[in-house]
């Protein structure tokens, strides 16, 4: 339909239109409406088509389109000319799915790496030979409508293409040119083809070109020219003009196309008159591209894409309401005033009517048996086919009589000893037979009967995993069976032990197998007859069932109720003697059971038995056997009828005439309507009679409930009703008409059983019950049902023993009544009505949704096309104090990823319109590979176990948290702080203490510390030269551990010289000049560094380039060097020759190096002068490091600092000259640095020094040193730490035998800027304390850019003998993770929810002093209070050392004041949030030790709904989540919380961890996941001290840059 911009239209039409859509806008008149006169005004001025009047042309509704085309293409194909399915359902889809478009997601189709592609279109398609035929019977997956090999025939597939344009049409606005959608809507198959290749050839993009992610080395179309202009595409904001389909007139407009070519006019956005060139699609509005083809899938403008949809107004909109600081109150759903009621009068039970008497019905089945096997011995009693449909075999009443008898002796007399017997009467026996072997079963089945043992029916295991086998055998042990009989052929193809042997079944009692053949039996003695009782209480059998969460339950049924229920049939259903029946059932359970096996018996009935097998090589074969047989009755399900349908090719011979019922036995299923509906239509030519069709309700537990009877009136019209999806989903009736949306049609189940009573109570809490308008569970009182759960009291008490009360509280009856498990009313004339069931229901936000009608839904989704028709799987999972709706399906193998993706993002739509309910997560998974039941069916039990533990292995998923989800709690509104400490600690904390805390005073301490006489470290140096030159002050080891070089006193002074001489000769520095160092870690750096401070150069350390990865690594050191303004540079021979190579040419340009001076070969003679600097406030060196959020920052270094800070280690240590050290860290900056090179020179103690890079190739290495020279102290860094957990871990055996030996160690400190990783220490102690590392050995430091060491050290308990081991490690403390997100400390207790363990960071320096501010107002905070923590030190860095020489950020760092209290002292800002808690221990001077726990930095935590979040919080929660996620990193785009994951694991697991992902961070922390990133493990980049680099990552990520497995788009 042309747009009013493009047709005349009179002004004042357009005024009226423009009104119009102001009234939509703001909600005055629904759609509906204003379609209605929108069409009136512009139906004078619309183009009609040829033959369609004006009038009939306006009013014409969308669903009469698809159903007309429908017609067409019925006379097209050759077929008749009714509808082949009445499917109402399908057409309320397509119309939902029509209007839907005002609303329509723009959803982000996720990136895909090839390879990921490929593997689940083709690979993952094994064609076994039930592929195609998969079959659903279980209770809430789909019932029935398996798919078949007869889809792709021309009576489906030519109808789906102009179908499905239809609906394309409809949904997207499609505007491709008409000659292109009418030929294809005529030539059925080659129109989508037609379609395709013009899109191809508008757009030129190769098929795979929406795939991002091709590695990087093939430059594919997605880098050519197109992203250029992706990205300035976005920058305003986007303009949708509704787009019409230019011939469908009925369908509603389109307002989601993307407008980039037309002028933004944002009042009447404007279509241009020419026909746009490309169809927009489900997830390509946003993309110029074709066909849903994205052109350029940039991961910034996926994302920007994403914000954009998720900015449009959500359904739910989040109520306001008071939320206490700390409680993050959940949402709680509040009940729509408007909700629909019940409003009828309270409902009577219904009675069915009297049981007959007959007076030859039999006293029991096993006297029917012997009478007919006696009296008509000759009489057919079953009949067996083959695959082909031949009959195999007829077991006749005779031979089942005298077999039954056979078996019956056997099992009593032959089993065990003749005084031991195995089994007694009432004992429970397993019978295990094929699906395709009856007369067996029936045998057996009757033998346990006659036996009076308990037959218990269950399935064949195949192997020793199937889907749902340990919990049968659960059940069996749980019964106490022993004993399984079993047919000959069954007994061989079970699985086998190499000797034999039948292995026991994962979860199964020990067996012994019996096999029930006649040949294997021996003769019953003459005399031996059973004993033949009445019917009585004893039981009969028992009747497994699966529950909604995949235990399996056993139903017993007494004698007398299955006798009851037989008769109850026989009155039904008018069963006569002799007559002939055909079974599709499966006759081990529920109807097939009632009908093929007992009620038959009773009858002298002739059961024709269809096996699985055969229908699924010919799903035609029961309509041919009904007309062989001339059969009365046919037992089916609506799965057999919907085969049929499609198997159906104009039969000449099919007769059905003969039937006089046609039992369909899931007829209360939403689904089965259509399917009885459509047989009929095209059965009835085929002497099908209306009235024959009888649906039935049933249940495990109440046997058969309702069945409509067969009758011969054919005026008499089943009952129908039209119910209003809305009404239903609050449990109320609302009669809707057909020409709505969201209805559901349900077909009545006729009434209750004959002798039986019926009510209808609410389905929670009292047995209540129900108005006559609503919805409640169905309960039967009737002798007819079971009794009892095997050995389950409490629940068979709340199940068979239920009393219904009226509203005055009075029970109705004194019998108990059975729950049926069914949902449903009883409507006029007494006629049951059944709409769900209770294991398919899911209450979400107080609205009760049935999970099978949302899987017809789905299926009316064109479901030929994407999907397997009976192979959707629906559950709930619980997120967030809510249930969530899951959708999975399997998906054809030849289906493409664009195709899959239109069908997700519709069915989200068709869902959200209908049920308004959104899915919370659609998958696809590649065909075959849901668990099955053992009829082919879905296990959905296991499939919801499997999806929740990350082993489903999807190749398509789309999460929509953002629509799901609004019970979050409200978003944080910051309140203004007020006042001091005092008043803001409130009722946190009792008292007033301001939060500050200092290390010992150095003024105070008394030490015979010699190196103190001196300002400078050259000075302590010069003076250890002369006065202990031999003594040894470093040791450095290569990768065996043996010494590689080591430096006296006087070594270390003389190298130092000789390079201060080279400095004046070679490089003519001055006085202050900057020197970069460019070493790998060793003893060269140290002669370096004091070789500059011999001549009076400034020193700076820097990393060299890594030689296997100079690219990345050169530009760095680069960007140091002329950062620091370095006048020249020194390193060893070979760096230099590798700053000189191609690699390097490629990756910076040489030509800008200061000069480079080589140090290898130094000059003989000492400089003529050492400089001392005038003035200890000089520079000292610079320390440049990159922090964690990628920034670069050099600080400056005085004198002054440098010593005072040595100082400060040296009494915090005790470190003295016969002391040994062991270090093993980076020697280029922090406390790293100041271990490695100047802590020995100022305390004498010899440093052994391990460079980390050498763990890698011996990880050992670092402690077998610590052990071998005896250290008591030694430090490392966290990546160190991990190494020697990783790869240690499973070595401790072997070092204790090469003599490791960690006792002597009293300190192992880890050296970080970052909050402790309590969990890596607390692995690394408990690893090693087999090797005797002491529990309270390790300890953690903490320093940062403006001090680079405030803590250091845990308190030393006195010595270890006095300390003892007992209690818990003193300085760890649990907080509550919710109130830190609100900038406050709660202390909680170990393990309570929420808490998130922190270890206090080791304690203070000496001569430190540290106080915890507010960051935003600069006041001081109270004790346990989370602020920012701010440092007054003598060794605090002077400033930063930038080129711009940024004064005001100078300033704020490191001279900051407080607002108020002490406004004096000029503190440093460290940039991290923490606080101080005040213990209950005391240090050596007896004063109470203050801790220090540090929470995170500030420049990394994450402002999300006004709360503050650190990444390592909801890091530690995404790795918990499943075995393969390796390492994590989180941050923020765009207010988007972006989740990266490392797979350690095959790529098909990539698609598993993103509704894992997104669940574990919408539990533990509130927040929705914008987008999951799975990429390979090592791609998250992480500096030299082990932290994440979270910001390079995010680069990485919007550059495209990351080549990930898998990107998801979080809806």
């Amino acid at each position: 339909m042309a747009d009013r911009d493009t047709l005349p239209l009179p002004l004042e039409v357009r005024a009226r239109l423009a009104e119009l859509e102001l009234e939509l806008s703001e909600g005055d008149i629904t759609q509906k409406g204003y379609e209605k006169k929108r069409a009136k005004l512009i139906g004078a001025y619309l183009p009609h088509p040829p033959g369609v009047e004006p009038s009939v042309q306006a009013e014409r509704r969308p669903p009469v389109t698809p159903s007309s085309s429908r017609y067409h293409r019925r006379r097209s194909s050759g077929t008749r000319d009714e509808r082949y399915r009445s499917d109402v359902h399908t057409e309320a889809v397509q119309a939902a799915l029509a209007k839907h478009k005002e609303r329509k997601m723009a959803v982000p189709m996720p990136s895909k790496r090839r390879s990921l592609v490929v593997q689940t279109s083709m690979d993952a398609y094994t064609p076994p030979g039930e592929e195609h035929m998969t079959i659903q019977d279980t209770s809430s997956g789909s019932d029935g409508e398996g798919s078949l090999h007869g889809e792709g025939t021309p009576t489906s597939s030519h109808g789906s293409i102009s179908m499905e344009h239809w609906i394309s049409r409809a949904i997207h606005g499609s505007t491709t040119s008409s000659t292109t959608s009418s030929s294809s809507t005529q030539s059925g198959g080659s129109g989508a083809a037609g379609r395709l290749a013009d899109v191809l050839a508008q757009t030129h993009v190769g098929p795979l070109a929406y795939l991002s992610l091709k590695r990087k080395k093939v430059p594919g179309p997605v880098e050519n020219g197109n992203s250029l202009r992706r990205s300035c595409e976005f920058g305003s904001e986007l303009v949708w003009p509704p787009l019409e389909p230019e011939e469908n007139h009925s369908a509603p407009p389109d307002v989601t196309s993307y407008a980039s070519e037309h002028s933004a006019q944002v009042e009447r956005p404007q279509v241009s008159t020419t026909p746009r060139p490309t169809t927009k699609y489900g997830n390509a509005e946003l993309m110029e591209t074709g066909d849903g083809v994205p052109v350029s899938s940039r991961v910034s403008a996926k994302i920007q894409q994403l914000v954009n949809t998720l900015k449009r107004p959500k359904r739910p909109p989040l109520r306001e309401f008071f939320v206490d600081d700390f409680e993050e109150l959940l949402e709680v759903q509040q009940p729509d005033p408007n909700q629909p009621r019940p409003e009828g009068a309270q409902m009577l039970a219904i009675r069915g009517e009297q049981m007959g008497v007959v007076t030859n019905w039999p006293p029991s089945l096993e006297a029917a048996l012997q009478r007919w096997g006696t009296i008509s011995p000759k009489a057919p009693c079953l009949t067996t086919m083959d695959t082909n449909g031949k009959a195999l075999y007829v077991l006749t009443y005779g031979k089942l009589w005298t077999r039954s008898m056979k078996v019956a002796y056997n099992i009593l007399h032959k089993l065990g000893t003749k005084q031991e017997p195995m089994l007694r009467p009432g004992d429970r026996v397993a019978l295990v037979f094929p699906n395709n072997d009856p007369a067996a079963f029936m045998v057996a089945f009757y033998g346990c009967l006659l036996a009076e043992v308990v037959p218990v029916p269950i399935e064949v295991p195949l192997t020793r995993k199937d889907a749902g086998s340990q919990q049968i055998g659960f059940l069996l042990g749980s019964c106490g069976v022993t004993v399984a009989l079993t047919s000959d052929a069954c007994h061989k193809g079970l699985p086998k032990s190499p000797t034999g042997e039948i292995p026991q079944f994962k979860g199964w009692p020990k067996l012994l197998w019996f096999v029930t053949e006649s040949k294997h039996l021996s003769k019953p003695p003459r005399d031996w007859y059973p004993h033949i009782k009445d019917a009585n209480n004893d039981t009969a059998y028992i009747e497994y069932k699966t529950c909604k969460d995949g235990s399996v339950l056993g139903v017993t049924v007494m004698r007398i109720a299955m006798l009851t229920h037989c008769q109850g049939l026989t009155q039904s259903c008018c069963y006569a003697e002799a007559e002939t029946i055909v079974n599709v059932l499966d006759f081990k359970k529920d109807v097939g059971l009632w009908h093929g096996i007992l009620t038959s018996v009773m009858n002298m009935m002739h059961v024709i038995s269809i096996p699985y097998s055969l229908m699924k090589v010919n799903p035609l074969s029961w309509i041919q056997k009904v007309c062989q047989y001339k059969a009365k009755v046919a037992c089916v399900k609506s799965r057999d009828m919907h085969w049929a349908l499609v198997a159906h090719r104009d039969q000449r011979d099919i007769d059905l005439s003969s039937l006089r019922m046609l039992l369909v036995a899931d007829g209360s299923n939403p689904w089965s309507i259509s399917s009885c509906d459509a047989f009929l239509n095209v059965f009835q030519s085929k002497g099908l009679r209306a009235e024959v069709i009888c649906p039935c309700a049933s249940s495990p537990e109440a046997l058969t409930v309702a069945i409509r009877r067969p009758t011969d009136d054919c005026n008499l019209p089943p009952g129908r009703g039209v119910l209003s999806m809305h009404g239903l989903s609050y449990g109320v009736i609302r009669v809707d008409t057909e020409e709505k949306l969201s209805v559901l049609t349900v077909q009545d189940v006729g009434t209750v059983m004959p002798g039986a009573l019926m009510c209808v109570v609410k389905p929670d809490g009292v047995p209540q019950l129900c108005k006559t308008d609503e919805i409640g569970e169905v309960c039967v009182c009737s002798i007819a049902t079971g009794t009892s759960y095997y050995g389950l009291s409490g629940m068979t008490k709340n199940t068979f023993e239920v009393f219904p009360m009226s509203s005055s509280g009075a029970p109705i009856s004194e019998y108990p009544f059975t729950r049926t498990g069914l949902l449903g009313f009883v409507g006029p004339g007494g006629l049951a009505f059944i709409a769900g069931k209770m294991d398919g229901l899911m209450v979400v936000a107080g609205r009760r949704h049935n999970a099978d009608d949302i899987v017809a839904t789905a299926l009316a989704v064109e479901p030929m096309k994407f999907v397997y028709r009976g192979r959707i799987a629906v559950f709930s999972i619980t997120v967030l104090h809510d249930e969530r709706i899951v959708v999975v399906a399997e998906q054809r193998p030849d289906s493409t990823e664009e195709d899959s993706f239109q069908w997700m993002s519709r069915v989200l739509q068709a869902i959200d319109g209908i049920h308004q309910v959104g899915v919370y997560c659609l998958a696809l998974v590649p065909s075959n590979t849901l668990p099955k039941t053992p009829l082919g069916g879905i296990h959905l039990s296991e499939t919801k176990q499997q999806f929740l533990e990350g082993s489903l292995h999807p190749c398509n998923v789309l999460m929509c948290p953002h629509t799901c989800v609004s019970n979050l709690p409200k978003p944080r509104q910051k309140q203004p702080e007020i006042g001091p400490a005092s008043v803001m600690v409130g009722n946190l904390v009792s008292g007033k203490r301001i939060a500050q805390a200092s290390g010992r005073d150095l003024g105070q301490m008394e030490d015979n510390d010699q190196a103190r006489k001196f300002l400078f470290l050259s000075e302590v140096l010069q003076w250890r030269a002369q006065t202990t030159p031999d003594h040894v002050l470093y040791t450095l080891l290569n990768s065996r551990g043996a010494i590689a070089s080591s430096l006296t006193c006087l070594q270390l002074h003389k190298r130092a010289e000789k390079i201060a001489a080279l400095l004046a000769e070679r490089g003519h520095l001055q006085d202050g000049d900057h020197v970069a160092l460019v070493y790998p870690p060793g003893i060269d750096l140290i002669a370096a560094f004091y070789g500059c401070l011999y001549c009076g150069c400034v020193p700076i350390t820097v990393r060299p380039p890594h030689p296997q990865n100079i690219a990345t690594t050169l530009p760095t050191v680069k960007m140091i060097v002329e950062v620091s303004r370095s006048a020249c540079v020194m390193t060893s021979q070979a760096i230099c020759k590798l700053l000189r190579s191609k690699e390097a040419t490629a990756a910076v340009d040489v030509r800008t190096w200061p000069p480079v001076l080589d140090t290898d070969d130094l000059p003989k003679k000492k400089p003529p002068h050492l400089q001392k600097p005038s003035n200890p406030d000089t520079l000292a060196y610079l320390d440049f490091s990159v922090s964690t959020t990628g920034m670069l920052a050099g600080v400056k270094m005085s004198h002054t600092a440098t010593s005072a800070f040595c100082r400060s280690i040296k009494l915090q240590c005790e470190l003295y000259p016969s002391r040994e050290v062991a270090i093993c860290l980076d020697p280029y900056c922090g406390l790293g640095f100041v271990l490695w090179c100047l802590c020995s020179v100022y305390s004498g103690h010899q440093s052994i020094l391990i460079p980390p890079s050498e763990l890698e190739v011996n990880p050992a290495l670092w402690l077998m040193a610590v052990s071998q020279y005896r250290v008591r102290d030694t430090f490392c860094s966290y990546s160190v730490m991990e190494l020697c957990t990783k790869g240690l871990g499973l070595q401790t055996e072997q070092l204790k035998t090469r003599g490791l030996d960690l006792s002597r160690v009293r300190t192992c400190v880890v050296v970080a800027e970052e909050r402790p990783r309590i969990a890596l220490t607390q692995s690394f102690s408990k690893l090693f304390k087999d090797l005797g590392l002491h529990p309270r050995a390790v300890s953690t430091s903490f320093g940062c850019r403006v001090n680079l060491a405030i803590c250091l050290q845990p308190h030393r308990l006195g010595t270890f003998a006095e300390q003892g081991t007992s209690g818990p490690d003193p300085t760890t403390v649990f907080v509550d993770m919710r109130a830190l997100r609100h900038d406050r400390v709660r202390l909680v207790e170990r393990g309570s929810p929420h808490s998130l363990p922190l270890m206090e960071s080791g304690k203070i320096l000496p001569g430190v002093r540290i106080i915890i501010a507010n960051p935003e107002t600069k006041g001081p905070l109270g004790d346990s209070h989370l602020g920012e923590i701010w440092v007054h030190s003598s060794h605090n860095a002077s400033g930063y050392f930038t080129v711009y020489g940024d004064e005001s950020l100078q300033s704020d760092h490191f001279s900051s004041r407080l607002s108020f209290g002490d406004t004096q002292t000029v503190w440093a800002r460290t940039g991290y949030l923490g606080f101080l808690r005040r213990t209950e221990l005391t240090d050596a001077s007896g004063e109470r030790h203050d801790a220090l726990y540090v929470v995170g930095a500030l420049d990394e935590a994450m402002e999300l709904r006004g709360m503050r979040y650190h990444p390592i919080d909801i890091e530690t929660s995404v790795i918990r989540t499943h075995k393969s996620i390796m390492e994590c990193a989180v941050f923020t785009w765009t207010n988007l919380l972006v989740v990266v994951v490392e797979l350690d694991g095959s790529e098909q697991e990539a698609l598993d961890l993103v509704p894992l992902v997104t669940n574990s961070v919408l539990e533990e922390h509130y927040l929705i996941v914008g987008v999951v990133v799975v990429v390979d493990v090592g791609v998250i980049p992480i500096n030299s001290r082990g932290e994440k680099q979270r910001m390079h990552l995010r680069d990485g990520f919007l550059a495209d840059q990351l080549d990930p497995i898998y990107v998801a788009y979080n809806m």
